[in-house]
């Protein structure tokens, strides 16, 4: 048995892992949300009663939240700890998903408050995320900490295919990529595994219903793409996704040069 504790765990492929997850009973999930009512009904409509997934409040951007989400963690996994902390909620925002960054810029008023959500909850967020519940990594038997991240935030990607939208959500993953680092330059020698995985493009409706102007936008974003992965077919399913990234951390380890890294769902570079 192993346990697990996932932020953004009501949507996307946040709800995606504890489906897949809780499916072996001997496991146990534990789910942080901002919507607790909310996320509970969905898994009971969905998932039916699994007495192994507990839903608990935890808002990345609310440092007390995420202190008191630690707490009621402990309480549930007691002297077992954590095997796997996942950090996959993030913001994310339509503001900057297909305009180049000179665009956004015109924009200054809403660029400010998208780029201080996204750095808070992304960046900041993670941080308090990982120093709250990182004793309870400690007393894990695998001690694993995943950020989920992005290709986005690839310097190599982003210049040698001219990768012009998501602005502001590349540099908070990017920030992000460093965060992780940093905590495994500290907490390697403990043993503790830090590293940031990209799912890839992932099916979660993100692109859904654009107006004309930002078709133009993704239709270029779409032709770099192509350029860099002619292989590409499109977004994968989340159950897909969630198994891919899922088989990743459970073969990664120190030994093997995954301590800060950030890498692809298939542990390379290739971000599609």
């Amino acid at each position: 048995m192993s346990v697990y504790v996932i932020t953004g765990a009501s949507k996307g492929i946040g709800f995606g892992f504890v489906k897949n997850i809780s499916e072996d009973p001997r496991n146990l999930v534990v789910g942080l949300v901002r919507d607790v009512t909310g996320t509970v009904e969905k898994v009971t409509a969905e998932l039916g009663d699994r007495s192994n997934v507990h839903i608990l409040h935890g808002d990345l951007t609310k440092y007390v939240s995420l202190q008191q989400a630690a707490a009621d963690t402990a309480k549930i996994v007691g002297e077992r700890g954590i095997d796997y902390l996942i950090a996959n909620g993030a913001f994310m925002s339509q503001f900057d998903a297909y305009d180049n960054i000179c665009t956004l810029a015109d924009k200054h008023e809403e660029l400010d408050d998208v780029a201080s959500k996204q750095f808070k909850t992304n960046v900041t967020g993670n941080i308090h995320f990982f120093k709250f519940f990182h004793p309870l990594v400690m007393k894990g038997k695998i001690k694993k900490v995943i950020a989920i991240s992005s290709g986005h935030g690839d310097l190599e990607w982003v210049n040698n295919y001219e990768i012009e939208p998501a602005a502001i959500y590349a540099a908070s993953k990017a920030a992000l990529n460093i965060v992780v680092a940093k905590f495994s330059a500290q907490y390697k020698k403990d043993g503790v595994l830090f590293f940031s995985i990209s799912p890839g493009a992932v099916e979660v409706g993100h692109y859904d219903k654009p107006t004309p102007e930002q078709m133009e936008g993704l239709k270029l974003f779409m032709e770099r793409v192509q350029a860099y992965a002619p292989h590409f077919k499109g977004a994968v399913p989340v159950e897909q996704a969630v198994r891919t990234v899922k088989a990743l951390w459970e073969r990664a380890s120190i030994e093997t040069g995954y301590a800060g890294a950030f890498v692809s769902q298939s542990g390379d570079r290739q971000w599609m």
